[in-house]
């Protein structure tokens, strides 16, 4: 006995065509018709449409993961930077490397209290700018332990530049400055060796290089893996009214107001080569060097750095986005590939719906929006499969280089745009081809 098989949902479809001729369908019923048929050639092929998917989808996941990971390692290196400070400029003195005004190169630039004044004068791309007062190896005790630390002069300004939070206490106030008290703020290892089971030693006293300083305040610990002139966990920070008076590096150093060096931020961050020319105009003629010798100052620009950087992932981007668009347009060869299979299979269909009355736009759209859709589930599928792995990843403990897999809206925009692009240039090929059959030899084709 003989059993009834169950019609695809093509020939449902044209038979439906054939008992009423006349009727049009309407956009949705279009839409559910060709969902059906998707859906069930999905189920009757189950593994060329599972590889056909998987092609698109992993296309997508690169694509998107692959602009995650430049961004990551992007954010890491400007998260790097900021725990010394947000766009900030160090510049030292040099050494001339050519004669300027009746000198002779290889003359030692020595700074001083005075430059910082000339250069707030004189130089109006700089919005904020400090002199960097410190002294090495202070030794420092209190009542239950000693060392010799890293101690540094602040003030009001420097604290705007460097990333130096306090996390119990206060900071170092331009009243401290001012008054050249004896008030200390401790790095969070000098914290642990002085008061080791005291986490809040406030108002403690410690001696600093002999003189009595009362602790204000406990810098928060950092992990930092950069740094210029050492761990900031490691400081001491002192007015440096207070350090030129009670521990200078040099006494001549501090006779002669004579600076380390100095810090400085530009008014606008796109025009720090216009900070950077005037300062170093500024101080040629102070100094009786040209602005032009590079060896006269030595000058650690973060700003430039960053930008070096951003070029450098930049490059890395458009590699690993190239790769990425590679491998979705292989998965857009499958999904031609299966519709192509799908159309050669269908031959005799396409042959009854035409002679049913069937239109080429109407067929054309069949096969059309089929592999359209095909693409559009697979992109969403490698999208799913983007947020759960960048959710896993930004979930475990991340090296301090490394900032995850941040997802912006922009790699989407770029991603839809890819895969629109690739879906329709994968899925029209074929459905031309279908729509350009004519009845007589689609119905007289044989597989």
């Amino acid at each position: 006995m003989s059993s009834i098989a169950e019609p695809r949902p093509a020939v449902m479809s044209a038979r439906i065509a054939l008992a009423t001729p006349k009727r049009r369908m309407h956009a949705g019923e279009l839409a559910v018709d060709l969902l059906r048929q998707t859906l069930w050639n999905i189920r009757r092929n189950k593994l060329r449409s599972f590889l056909t998917l998987f092609g698109i989808a992993w296309g997508i996941a690169s694509l998107v993961l692959m602009s995650s990971l430049s961004d990551g390692f992007r954010q890491g290196q400007r998260k790097n930077m900021s725990q010394i400070g947000d766009n900030i400029v160090f510049v030292f003195g040099g050494v001339t490397e050519e004669q300027a005004g009746g000198q002779r190169a290889g003359r030692r630039i020595r700074l001083r209290e005075s430059d910082i004044e000339l250069i707030r004068a004189n130089c109006p791309a700089v919005a904020v700018i400090s002199p960097e007062h410190k002294t090495w190896d202070v030794p420092a005790r209190s009542a239950t332990n000693a060392g010799r630390f890293l101690t540094v002069g602040v003030n009001p300004e420097y604290l705007k530049l460097r990333n130096l939070p306090v996390e119990i206490g206060r900071t170092v106030s331009d009243a401290d400055v001012r008054d050249g008290r004896r008030v200390a703020v401790l790095g969070a290892s000098v914290r642990k060796q002085l008061f080791e089971h005291n986490p809040r030693p406030l108002g403690e006293r410690i001696y600093v290089n002999g003189y009595p300083y009362e602790v204000i305040g406990v810098m928060s610990e950092k992990e930092q893996n950069s740094s210029y002139d050492g761990w900031d966990n490691d400081k001491i920070l002192v007015p440096h009214t207070s350090l030129l008076r009670d521990v200078p590096s040099d006494r001549q150093v501090y006779a002669e107001h004579r600076v380390y060096g100095f810090l400085y931020r530009p008014a606008d961050i796109s025009k720090w080569e216009e900070a950077q020319r005037q300062i170093r105009e500024a101080l040629g003629r102070a100094h009786g060097f040209a602005p032009a010798d590079k060896g006269a100052l030595r000058i650690f620009d973060s700003i430039e750095s960053a930008q070096m950087f951003d070029a450098i992932f930049n490059a890395t981007e458009i590699f690993l986005g190239a790769v990425a668009l590679i491998t979705l347009s292989l998965g857009g060869i499958g999904v031609m590939n299966t519709m192509m299979i799908a159309v050669a299979e269908r031959t005799h269909e396409i042959g009854l719906k035409k002679a049913l009355g069937a239109t080429r736009l109407r067929i054309l759209l069949d096969f059309f929006l089929e592999g359209l859709l095909l693409a559009v589930l697979s992109g969403i599928a490698g999208l799913a499969l983007t947020f759960l792995v960048s959710g896993a990843v930004n979930s475990l403990p991340l090296p301090a280089m490394f900032a995850g897999l941040p997802i912006e809206w922009k790699t989407l925009v770029v991603a839809a745009l890819a895969l629109g692009t690739v879906a329709v240039a994968s899925a029209l090929p074929p459905a031309r081809r279908a729509a350009e059959l004519t009845p007589v030899e689609a119905l007289r084709y044989e597989r």
